[in-house]
């Protein structure tokens, strides 16, 4: 698992997972279907980068987000929320 404090930290992340695939910038924007810019911007930690595009952005590099509840201290539980299961229980209350 791969520490990730901040967004410089997610966008470091993306871009060694995108060169580990031999990706460049423009490959992984067309899986993305953003721009090649947005993708520049989003390795360099773009603040207002949407949610939903990283989201999609890890997906296409074949990584996966968890977020490890004890680490941050939030309720004392020691497992890591399961961001996939949390995602298909939204879809299932919206259809």
């Amino acid at each position: 698992m791969i520490p990730v404090r901040n967004l410089k930290d997610l966008g470091a992340v993306i871009r060694e997972r995108r060169r580990q695939l031999r990706l460049d910038q423009k490959a992984l924007a067309e899986r993305v279907g953003v721009s090649r810019q947005w993708i520049v911007e989003a390795e360099h930690g773009k603040p207002r980068a949407a949610v939903g595009l990283i989201l999609q952005t890890l997906e296409a590099l074949g990584l996966h987000l968890a977020i490890d509840e004890a680490a941050a201290g939030s309720n004392g539980s020691s497992g890591a929320a399961d961001i996939d299961a949390v995602v298909r229980r939204a879809r299932k209350t919206r259809g």
